[in-house]
């Protein structure tokens, strides 16, 4: 299965995002309002500077306490990314995630973001094609 694929079978295609300079506090309310755990960050609302995630805001409180979370986002956000095309498969996004230990990946087109896939959104992805795999064969082998 394709990554564009995912992104048509989610319910929802909208990516929420906050820019650089937003306080870390108004990024967690927007990660609990939306039930959520990664905002997408752009000046511009278009262009992606990085991603902050529920992991990232914890590691820095345990290092730094609660203070860190009146900062701005771009002190604790991942600014070097890695994205994937519509065009890519699911299997190989899968394994990126995997090997890099994270959970969400912006998916790009010429620079422009067209949606964010998390690791559930794969696997979702890739347990359905494995059920219709299945029941194609079970057809097959039962003559249907």
């Amino acid at each position: 299965m394709i990554v564009s694929k995912i992104l048509q079978s989610k319910a929802d295609s909208g990516v929420i995002s906050v820019k650089p300079g937003d306080k870390v506090t108004d990024a967690v309310k927007l990660m609990s309002d939306n039930r959520i755990g990664t905002v997408v960050v752009s000046a511009d609302g278009a262009s992606l500077d990085g991603i902050l995630s529920e992991r990232d805001i914890v590691r820095e409180m345990g290092k730094r306490g609660t203070a860190c979370l009146d900062e701005p986002v771009s002190g604790m956000m991942t600014a070097r990314l890695v994205t994937c095309t519509p065009a890519d498969q699911a299997d190989a996004v899968l394994e990126q995630m995997t090997q890099g230990r994270f959970r969400h990946m912006p998916v790009m087109d010429d620079g422009k973001m067209m949606g964010l896939i998390s690791i559930g959104d794969v696997v979702k992805a890739r347990l359905s094609e494995l059920s219709m795999e299945k029941d194609a064969l079970q057809g097959m082998i039962m003559g249907h």
